[in-house]
């Protein structure tokens, strides 16, 4: 039931929603390809769906990088396991990173010896530096060619006022046996005072992971895509349901970026965010290192060497998922201040990300809720997957094999830090509660269907119905509902991705009501409108 389902009956709808009509034409301005560079550089899976039910010793649901490393680390151990993937494996948020694989994770180590105290936060720091190594290791011992080079991170200011705060995270990371120091000089273009980690590295995480999921589907375990799970049963045996049929399991994970069987409320806990990447051909030599910069919208760059084909990804521009206006915008913005900061000659490709970030910047690993035994997730990497996905492949499947994991206790999913997450905790469910309130009270709308023109959105009172209209360029209606499935916010249009996103809890469909992103488990359902255009 949604938390606030009687909501609408007492204030009725009132009409104009959000009348969020940004016109996409605008894109037509924006540069390069609009495809993730490690999608467009490894071949499209071709995995079979589920057809019948099966029994494996562990279930993972979700195929992204989490999901893929606990199934290798689990069948390399000698369990059967059976990957199931509502889509292609890789598709989501691993095939759309930036792919650094870095311990430094911002201005994070001064918070967390405050909030968690030094032994958690040397636990977070350890986990991280190892997912480093494991990669590297299983790099070398399974013989994937995935691009891995070591190389210094770098997370800068280029303001004299935030130099003690690079200092005092220096200090810090060194507490922890970090590999840190403060640098001036680096290869940027322009001046800065960074915090700098030696031994970090990057890497393609699909030519990496597609890998992995070639070793997982043989000897009685196996990878399944196109098979969405619709529910999860935790006991002795636990069960997997999916429209095709039942995977048996004596455990599962539940590796969906979101936990898409949300019954310890995470949605509470997680807060969504949506950033924006650039591959661009620089002018003068790629840069060695991977940097960035903290401040909100952040701005990031790291090295893709390819010899001649050599470029570099800048990201930035991070919002709230389903606020910020025009992500078409974003997009703009981001070239913009990659010219201004960059000598750029031209710009590949493009594309743009989720991520979910706690309300205490760590990652929830662990089992999936207070009451659950033998049913287990991973989620809130807060745009650090890469690593911390790893951490999770590692920690879960210490603990479905009964072994002892050092980090454990920080990543405890059941974990209320009040000191560290108060102030986070209550905005973040203020901000959905308000957003709520004002989705049900505004002004009727006038609009009709006919008013929405090609490549535009709107939301419109259709029979008193708060209802998404979308136009495509050829012309034809696209009529959805506009209340989220989740727990009955409004969507509001992104026209970067012509989708439909949840400006509550993140959830995000496309523009014919398809879940594109959790939270929400159920589409928007379609609707037939009159349209005399």
């Amino acid at each position: 039931m949604r938390l606030w389902s009687m909501l609408p009956t007492v204030l009725g709808w009132a009409g104009e929603v959000l009348m969020n009509s940004n016109t996409n034409g605008g894109d037509q301005s924006l540069h390069g390809e609009t495809a993730s560079i490690w999608m467009e550089t490894t071949p499209e899976t071709s995995y079979e769906a589920l057809e019948d039910g099966i029994t494996v010793d562990v279930a993972v649901v979700g195929g992204g990088i989490a999901g893929i490393t606990a199934a290798a680390k689990l069948k390399t151990a000698g369990q059967s396991v059976a990957v199931i993937e509502r889509d292609r494996l890789l598709t989501g948020v691993t095939g759309y990173t930036t792919a650094k694989l870095t311990s430094l994770h911002g201005l994070i180590y001064g918070h967390l010896i405050e909030y968690f105290g030094e032994e958690q936060a040397r636990q977070y720091a350890e986990a991280n530096e190892a997912a480093i190594d494991d990669i590297e290791s299983t790099v070398e011992d399974w013989n994937i060619d995935c691009n891995f080079e070591r190389v210094p991170a770098y997370t800068y200011t280029e303001s004299s006022d935030k130099r003690q705060q690079i200092e005092d995270e220096v200090d810090a990371a060194k507490r922890l046996g970090l590999p840190a120091s403060v640098i001036e000089s680096t290869d940027l273009p322009f001046d800065v005072a960074a915090v700098k980690f030696d031994d970090q590295a990057h890497f393609h995480p699909r030519k990496y992971l597609l890998a992995l999921a070639q070793e997982i589907a043989d000897d009685g375990s196996y990878v399944f895509e196109n098979t969405t799970a619709t529910n999860v049963e935790d006991g002795q045996p636990c069960t997997v349901s999916t429209e095709h049929g039942k995977v048996t399991a004596d455990h599962v994970v539940v590796a969906t970026h979101f936990p898409v069987f949300d019954k310890a409320r995470y949605y509470e806990r997680l807060s969504p965010k949506r950033s924006y990447v650039l591959a661009v051909r620089l002018a003068d030599e790629v840069p060695e290192g991977m940097y960035y910069e903290p401040e909100e919208p952040y701005f990031s760059v790291r090295p893709h060497p390819a010899g001649e084909e050599s470029m570099a990804l800048v990201g930035g521009q991070s919002h709230r998922t389903g606020h910020g206006g025009s992500t078409v915008d974003r997009y703009r913005n981001l070239e913009q201040e990659a010219h201004d900061r960059l000598n750029i000659e031209s710009i590949e490709y493009r594309w743009s990300t989720q991520d979910f970030v706690s309300v205490d910047r760590v990652p929830f690993i662990g089992r999936l809720g207070p009451q659950s035994q033998n049913v287990y997730t991973a989620t809130g990497f807060g745009g650090w997957g890469m690593t911390n996905g790893t951490v999770a492949g590692i920690v879960l499947s210490d603990m479905i094999l009964d072994r002892e994991n050092p980090w454990q206790e920080v990543y405890q999913p059941m974990r209320f830090n009040e000191k560290a997450s108060s102030d986070s905790f209550r905005h973040h469910n203020e901000h959905d509660v308000k957003h709520y309130l004002e989705d049900y009270s505004r002004k009727p709308q006038t609009e009709t269907v006919e008013s929405v023109a090609p490549d535009e959105a709107m939301i419109l009172e259709q029979d008193s119905e708060p209802t998404a209209v979308y136009r495509d360029e050829d012309k034809n209606l696209h009529a959805v509902s506009a209340v989220c499935t989740h727990m009955g916010c409004l969507v509001s249009w992104n026209d970067g991705e012509q989708s439909w996103d949840c400006p509550c809890h993140g959830s995000r469909f496309d523009y014919n009501g398809e879940v594109l992103d959790g939270p929400a488990n159920s589409a928007l359902s379609q609707l037939d409108l009159e349209d005399e255009s």
